[in-house]
Order: C-alpha cells, then sequence, then structure tokens
C-alpha cells in the first residue's frame, strides 16, 4: 500500500467517525441517492456508545443483508418509507452453512439481530424468507433492551421473533406477525398493543421461556388472532421453559385456535408450573369452558394489575416522541 492510500484511507475513516457523531439523520437508499446503499453500513456508523438519538431512514426497497446491530450503539431509530415497501430480509435456517463455515442453527439463522438498547423500529417488514419447510428460520432476534416496534410486519413461518433477553423489556404496537411453529418466543418481558398475529400451521403461537423470578413474560392487549382458513388446532402456545407466562386479554381470538386452548411441550412436566391466562377474550376460537385445565382465566382484579406501568417500572414506551 502506498502512502498516499493510506493517508486516503485514514481521512476516510476519521469523516466516517466524525459524519456519525454529528449527523442525528442517516438516509439508506439502494439506488445511491442517500448516504449508504446498506442497511450495515448505517448501522456500522453509528458510534459505540452512542448517547443521543440518530434516526436511520430508509428508503423503500428490498435489503437483501444480513444484519447486526452491536450492543453499545443505542438510541438508534430505525424507519421506513412504508411497511410494504421497505423489506429487510434474508434466509438463513439449519442446513445452511455460514460464511465462516459453522452450521447455521436457531441462534444463528436471524435476518436482524438487535443487541443495542433503547432502539426503535418503524414501518419497516422484518422478513425470513428460507421458505414454509425450512425449519427454524429467525426474521428479528431482539436481545437489547427497552425495545420499540411499531407498525411493523414480521414475516416468515418458524421461530420469526425471537425475544431472546430475560433482561430485555420490549414493545409492539400496530405490528402484524405471522408464521407456523413457536413464532413469537423468548424469555423476555413484552407486551403486544393492537397486533394483528396469523397462524399459517396447525401448531403454537408462543414458545415463552420467562424465567421463574420474573413475574411477567408475554402479554397480548386487545390483539387480534387469525389463521389461513383450513386451521382448527392452533395453540395459543407451549412453555419452553417451565415458568413461561403468556396472558392474552381483550383479544379477539379466531376459529383456528384449538378448544384446549395450549399445549405442553413434548409432554414434559413443564404445564405444571406454566403461567398461562385469558382475560375477556372474544371471537370463534375463545371460548373458555374447553381450555385445559392448568391455564387460568383471570378476575377483573388480576387483569388490573397487567398494566404497561407495572410490567416496565421505570419505563414508559407509549410516552416516547417517535419520529413522523
Amino acid at each position: 500500500m502506498t502512502m498516499k492510500k493510506a493517508i486516503l484511507i485514514l481521512i476516510c475513516l476519521i469523516c466516517t467517525q466524525a459524519f456519525a457523531q454529528t449527523k442525528k439523520l442517516i438516509i439508506v437508499s439502494a439506488d445511491g441517492s442517500g448516504d449508504f446503499k446498506t442497511v450495515q453500513s448505517a448501522f456500522n456508523a453509528v458510534p459505540a456508545n452512542n448517547a443521543t438519538r440518530i434516526v436511520i431512514y430508509i428508503k423503500n426497497g428490498l435489503y437483501r443483508e444480513k444484519l447486526h446491530l452491536d450492543s453499545g450503539k443505542n438510541f438508534v431509530e430505525l424507519v421506513g418509507e412504508s411497511r410494504f415497501g421497505t423489506i429487510l430480509t434474508y434466509d438463513d435456517h439449519p442446513g445452511k452453512v455460514s460464511a465462516k463455515g459453522d452450521s447455521i442453527n436457531t441462534r444463528t439463522s436471524f435476518s436482524f439481530q438487535m443487541n443495542a438498547n433503547d432502539f426503535i423500529a418503524q414501518d419497516i417488514t422484518f422478513r425470513n424468507d428460507a421458505g414454509f419447510t425450512a425449519g427454524q428460520a429467525v426474521a428479528v432476534e431482539a436481545r437489547g433492551d427497552r425495545a420499540v416496534f411499531m407498525n411493523c410486519r414480521f414475516i416468515g413461518n418458524q421461530d420469526i421473533l425471537f425475544l431472546n433477553s430475560e433482561n430485555s423489556q420490549q414493545y409492539y404496537k400496530n405490528c402484524y406477525i405471522e408464521g407456523t411453529t413457536d413464532f413469537i418466543f423468548g424469555a423476555a418481558t413484552a407486551w403486544f398493543e393492537s397486533c394483528h398475529i396469523h397462524s399459517k400451521k396447525n401448531s403454537h403461537i408462543t414458545a415463552a421461556s420467562t424465567p421463574q423470578s420474573h413475574q411477567y413474560g408475554f402479554i397480548f392487549n386487545d390483539c387480534t388472532l387469525t389463521g389461513d382458513s383450513a386451521l382448527h388446532m392452533v395453540s395459543l402456545g407451549r412453555p419452553w421453559r417451565p415458568y413461561a407466562m403468556v396472558v392474552y386479554m381483550h383479544c379477539y381470538i379466531g376459529q383456528q385456535v384449538k378448544p384446549e386452548g395450549w399445549s405442553n411441550w413434548n409432554k414434559t412436566e413443564s404445564y405444571k408450573t406454566a403461567r398461562y391466562a385469558e382475560y375477556q377474550n372474544y371471537g370463534p376460537g375463545s371460548a373458555a369452558p374447553g381450555r385445559v385445565t392448568w391455564a387460568k382465566q383471570l378476575t377483573a382484579a388480576e387483569a388490573d394489575k397487567l398494566t404497561i406501568k407495572n410490567i416496565f417500572p421505570g419505563w414508559d414506551p407509549q410516552s416516547i416522541k417517535y419520529n413522523q
């Protein structure tokens, strides 16, 4: 490498760092009309240990990238031009081999892995397009704390949305989530508000692994549960770990949900300590009398305690001012 080339590279690195530290808006466009052509390049421009809000605006397009937002790259707000037109996708799944030569598994199949805190996403489709028979194929693995997804779509089949940290608080509003088996799973504490959950197979919607020490797991409030027309044996969830906690309240539950409502995990003893409950649901799949004996119908007093303030002490995702 010549001295001149080395100096140019150094100047570019300095400029990139200065850009990330001073600019609050980064534009991504595949046609080159923005600051970057790829989403990962925009992520790379966010400084480590970031402490101020950086908006990454992504223009409509199909971005086929395996994305990482590293821990420390906090306060990123990812805004799509439109939730149907801005698509982030990849197709890793078991059976494939990574660039390093390792076999892909559930934990490495993600299309987007988010490790940073105080992350926000709006109007974006997150997808894993590995296919219906590909097995575990995660679209989003959300690990950071205080994560918000608004008006987003999560598209794929098995294990689509991985809420993978027991120390993470996550809030989903007006989102569409579709899948086949265990397509909302993990150990995080999460609130789903007015979301549309769509099943594509007679299988399980959730697979929570809530720690015993955590009072709350997944709360679905005022959501709509639908399924493909031929389905009639979908379960609301099965316990991935013994103390899984899932509640559906004020939700429309379609005909795809079986009368028992819930399932155990491979005939284990997990059902004995699983914390599954419903409250004032409605629709053809909501009938309480046929539910498994180890699931609960909440009383009004118990349901009143399920509030965002109680579930997320010290954090109110509803009070955040989002970019429009």
